[in-house]
């Protein structure tokens, strides 16, 4: 057969085009096609998710999932954090040792009977507040002191730190952060300590963040862990869940769980 190749390669073409014609005339409507149902993602953190690993009621000693941090990273022995924060703050504090840089643990888990003593300690005045405030002398009307002490430190229940996340480091005043080795720090902190997986939840208040703590350029949280938390307490604990303490009738005039636990920076939230 004699047939020259562009009549060839025409002949085809008009052959698939009738093909895909006859295919389209005979297919069933309105059929979709079968998919596999998506598994839902089961979180590795599922069982932490109660009011009482949320509220602190454990002892980080003995929890399945903490460790003891290294005496060298802190500036003193018997702190614990979660496993996996404590591996991904060991790597920070390589990478920030390399360029010079010393990042030291001051405080880290703290259950609810270790957060229940310093608050118990501001509350009755045993224990002076910044500014040299002795909240039970000056401050007689519960609100107002529950408030007063809350700048800076949680009701026992509603600490960050009860979750083995959250670790403050070098220095408890923002000044320190603001020159020398501690701005050097901080500076540091800021570009590099989300690639680790922390970030700063006491910013700055303002317009994105009006309420809850005031700014401590010392704490930092592990994200991977502590913004399943926060959606956590979002969705089942209540100001009537913190209790146990003096003052703790002031959590729901003060909505301790909506401005103080979720009071935290738009990068610390779930997303």
């Amino acid at each position: 057969m004699n047939i020259k190749i562009p009549v060839l390669i025409a002949v085809l073409a008009a052959n698939l085009i009738s093909c895909q014609e006859t295919t389209e005339q005979t297919s069933i409507p309105n059929v979709k096609a079968q998919t596999a149902p998506v598994e839902p993602k089961v979180s590795a953190y599922k069982h932490l998710k109660t009011v009482d690993f949320l509220t602190g009621n454990f002892n980080p000693a003995k929890h399945q999932d903490f460790e003891a941090i290294p005496a060298k990273l802190a500036d003193r022995a018997g702190m614990y954090a979660h496993k996996e924060c404590l591996i991904a703050f060991k790597k920070m504090h390589t990478a920030a040792a390399k360029e010079g840089i010393n990042i030291v643990i001051r405080s880290a888990a703290r259950n609810f009977d270790y957060q229940r003593s310093i608050w118990e300690a501001k509350w009755s005045g045993d224990r002076i507040l910044s500014g040299g405030i002795n909240a039970k002398k000056q401050i007689p009307e519960p609100l107002a002191r529950a408030k007063e002490i809350m700048k800076y430190s949680a009701m026992p229940g509603a600490s960050r730190h009860h979750w083995g996340t959250d670790l403050d480091f070098n220095a408890f005043e923002n000044s320190y952060f603001e020159k020398g080795e501690g701005l050097k720090l901080f500076n540091w902190l800021e570009e590099h300590a989300i690639s680790f997986g922390f970030g700063r939840p006491y910013i700055a208040k303002g317009e994105d963040r009006p309420n809850g703590y005031e700014e401590e350029k010392w704490h930092w949280s592990y994200l991977p862990i502590s913004t399943e938390l926060t959606q956590f307490a979002a969705d089942s604990l209540t100001n009537q869940d913190l209790k146990g303490f003096s003052g703790s009738e002031t959590a729901s005039d003060l909505q301790v769980k909506e401005h103080y636990i979720l009071g935290i920076s738009n990068d610390c939230l779930w997303h």
